[in-house]
């Protein structure tokens, strides 16, 4: 079994693996906040049990095995951040760290009752995929707000930062997942999006949120 290191290892590593086509040594040390050496070494663990493929100076990839055991880690997590929403009640903004706890307790029937409770669901309260028993991942071939034109409605369906604080702003302007907007312009210069929704008009979006919200084009 896992310990609770290596498993935050290979989720990393398999997140990093959605959002660039190549994952460094040093990039994984970044997302990780540890020091390159303390990396490298965990890395050379998780080869020495087939987990992951590594040469120096080479990319760092997960193996069949290793993609499995992550995305088994990764469901575990979502789960957690579902039912704590929606049988405890808690903000989407507040589970992320309750989740990072509760992924690594090792007891299959404990999730199992957790995902026959929820009625099996097939995103998180971000709107990202929960991996199913068998650790496949489908993924919804949703945009980021940044990539939209003026003119165009759409709907947000996931979000790709889920820290306490990024949520925190959404909260604060009102934004969910299923908020449908309308796109009223695209600033050339900074890239930020005027977008109207509910009762809001007119509102002004940096490119740095925008490309943090996935949406589908209505």
């Amino acid at each position: 079994m896992a310990s609770h290191t290596e498993e935050n290892y290979l989720k990393t590593l398999l997140s990093l693996s959605w959002g660039k086509e190549q994952v460094s040594l040093s990039d994984l040390s970044n997302d990780l906040k540890v020091k390159l050496p303390t990396a490298n070494s965990m890395i050379k663990n998780l080869k020495s049990q087939g987990l992951v493929n590594y040469e120096k100076y080479k990319p760092v990839s997960l193996t069949g095995k290793g993609t499995k055991m992550a995305a088994l880690v990764l469901r575990k997590h979502r789960l957690t951040e579902m039912f704590l929403t929606e049988v405890m009640g808690f903000g989407w903004e507040e589970v992320h760290e309750i989740a990072e706890q509760v992924e690594h307790i090792s007891s299959p029937a404990f999730f199992d009752k957790m995902d026959e409770m929820l009625g099996s669901p097939k995103t998180d309260p971000h709107g990202s995929p929960i991996p199913d028993r068998k650790g496949n991942i489908i993924h919804s071939a949703f945009i980021p707000l940044s990539a939209c034109k003026p003119e165009q409605s759409v709907r947000i369906s996931a979000i790709l930062n889920d820290s306490a604080e990024f949520l925190g702003l959404l909260n604060s302007k009102e934004l969910a997942l299923g908020t449908e907007m309308t796109i009223i312009a695209v600033e050339a210069f900074d890239g930020s999006i005027t977008v109207s929704y509910n009762k809001y008009h007119n509102v002004t979006l940096s490119e740095k949120v925008s490309q943090q919200i996935l949406v589908s084009v209505e």
